[in-house]
């Protein structure tokens, strides 16, 4: 056995939940803590919130070595736990450390896994036709069938009625259509 695996190994993880089930969070993180005192090489838990209104949730878990921290991960309360949390806790970054420094110095080994970032928006210029090809359709109808029952309103007005009309359908019904027709052009 490496002296690394002999080193106690420290987990800090990043979770997110809705402030306002802040009760169903405590009783989650508490409920996972029994859970792993049971298991041979647990060493202790914590966990803080930078705030009530805060969603993040910075909790730490230590085991003597690493086999007892696979022992745990891998194991089936382990499964079951962070199954009972699924939508509603989103996991958003896990980070070990072994060895004290896991609690106070910087690290003799690091492992950190985050979340891949989402995928990047399309070119504004890209983004620009997309609502062009949604917005000249709906205004042509707009001009057609909406303007001449407008006609006696002052600009304001007419324009006020049209964009309260006009825009739901541009958000809910047009943009949705062609962005999703658009969607091979719009990734490249």
């Amino acid at each position: 056995m490496t002296s690394t695996t002999q080193l106690a190994v420290t987990v800090a993880i990043t979770r997110r939940a809705d402030p306002e089930r802040a009760a169903e969070m405590a009783a989650w993180v508490r409920a996972g803590a029994s859970l792993a005192e049971t298991f041979p090489g647990f060493l202790g838990t914590g966990w803080v919130r930078s705030g009530q209104s805060s969603s993040e949730w910075h909790m730490l878990y230590r085991f003597a070595d690493a086999g007892s921290l696979r022992d745990w991960e891998e194991s089936a309360q382990r499964k079951w736990w962070l199954s009972s949390a699924e939508g509603f806790v989103e996991h958003t970054r896990v980070e070990r450390r072994t060895g004290i420094e896991g609690w106070f110095d910087p690290p003799r080994e690091r492992e950190v896994d985050q979340p891949a970032p989402a995928p990047a928006a399309p070119p504004r210029w890209k983004q620009a036709v997309t609502i062009w090809l949604g917005f000249f359709p709906v205004s042509l109808l707009s001009a057609v069938l909406l303007m001449p029952h407008l006609g006696a309103l002052n600009t304001v007005l007419k324009t006020l009625v049209s964009t309260l009309v006009l825009t739901p359908i541009m958000t809910y019904l047009v943009l949705p259509q062609v962005t999703r027709l658009l969607q091979p052009w719009l990734k490249r």
